[in-house]
């Protein structure tokens, strides 16, 4: 299973430490990672893997309510969305 997770939100400290620890007790993988500072607002895209079957909604909803507390907005979609796009 791989997937693309996106963060955004104000920048502060702690976002990259929280999100990838949370991604971390998931039990996914980080494969690759971007992040910048845009204005005032923090970005970062991941692609995220995992050799284990997961619940892709039980993921999603984790990530979101992490995101909330966490002051940001995370999103996750399935990197196969993509792979699909690619090969019509």
């Amino acid at each position: 299973m791989k997937v693309i997770i996106t963060v955004v939100g104000k920048d502060k400290k702690g976002i990259v430490a929280g999100v990838s620890g949370k991604i971390s007790s998931l039990g996914l993988n980080i494969d690759d990672i971007s992040q910048t500072i845009l204005d005032e607002f923090f970005t970062m895209m991941m692609v995220a893997s995992s050799d284990e079957k997961q619940d892709f909604a039980a993921l999603r909803a984790e990530l979101e309510s992490f995101g909330e507390g966490l002051g940001v907005k995370i999103n996750i979609q399935s990197a196969a969305i993509f792979d699909a796009m690619h090969n019509i």
